[in-house]
């Protein structure tokens, strides 16, 4: 059950980072025998967002890319099955680029990455697996060059914000540090707040098991700290709703509807205390709280 929340949210996750990068495709099926791709992504070529601002994870989106998101370490089974469906999608793009007579180079090839919280020694140097350090992080491994295929030790990547979108995929105390490092980005960062619901939803999804296991508790122990802040931050929006939606219907209550002068009002009012632009609204006429506020 613990790992099919971790792919659930993981998914999620990635979808939401990735949208505005180009197409995500979630449980997309292969032919063959009828396998799924946790996610299959093609970038557009003029994103919503800058691929940078995504980190080491915008950079492996530079291309098409097939992730598989792993919560516990993945076996060499499943590592290979993972490459089964590569090779799978490899096949379905060759055969269309024949019906239509045009070249498919090898370099526009999906490449796949396996998103390992860990990946011993020995399953590493079982698939080849080898670090690039003069063009990627250490934690990133690559098979040899016709797999296409990498494998993200996200335990082993250095702890930066290029890599804090990977971590929080990770285990333990690496995707605690993650959690903790999210909540202490700027509340203006665009990701923030979304990323923070996700979490929230993760772990309420956890809650709701009947049985918990260690791994569970494990989880919500580590979502905590961003569970509380979304929590926090969607009863404050409540709350700054309410209050909005109080100040309108004074203003439409006094003035009788609100046009675009009453409208600029409404952010300055709700600088004051709740007793203090409720006494305005009421006493002052339009023309006071008009010159008031213009200056």
């Amino acid at each position: 059950m613990t790992r099919q929340q971790h792919d659930q949210f993981a998914k999620q996750y990635l979808e939401e980072l990735l949208s505005p990068l180009g197409k995500v495709e979630v449980s997309r099926e292969v032919t063959n025998e009828v396998r799924q791709v946790d996610i299959f992504f093609s970038p557009v070529p003029s994103p919503e967002v800058a691929p940078q601002s995504l980190g080491l994870l915008g950079r492996i989106a530079a291309n098409r890319v097939l992730l598989e998101p792993f919560r516990n370490q993945p076996s060499k089974t499943e590592v290979r099955n993972c490459i089964i469906k590569l090779f799978s999608v490899h096949g379905e793009l060759q055969r269309k680029a024949k019906r239509e007579n045009t070249s498919l180079p090898e370099s526009n090839l999906p490449n796949l990455w396996v998103f390992a919280p860990s990946a011993s020694t020995s399953l590493l140097e079982s698939f080849g697996a080898k670090l690039d350090l003069d063009n990627w992080l250490p934690g990133v491994f690559f098979l040899p060059e016709a797999y296409h295929t990498a494998i993200l030790a996200i335990n082993q990547l250095s702890v930066t914000n290029e890599t804090l979108l990977c971590r929080l995929l990770g285990r333990g105390k690496v995707q605690q540090e993650a959690v903790k490092e999210l909540v202490a980005l700027p509340p203006e960062n665009p990701l923030r707040h979304n990323i923070l619901e996700l979490v929230f939803s993760w772990r309420v999804s956890i809650q709701k098991q009947e049985i918990l296991t260690e791994d569970d508790q494990e989880l919500i122990m580590n979502l905590t700290e961003a569970y509380q802040f979304a929590r926090a931050e969607a009863i404050l929006e409540g709350l700054q709703q309410e209050r909005r939606q109080a100040v309108e219907s004074l203003l439409k209550v006094r003035f009788g509807n609100l046009d675009d002068q009453l409208s600029v009002l409404i952010q300055p009012l709700l600088k004051l205390p709740p007793e203090e632009y409720t006494r305005l609204c009421l006493q002052l006429s339009r023309e006071e709280l008009l010159a008031r506020f213009n200056n």
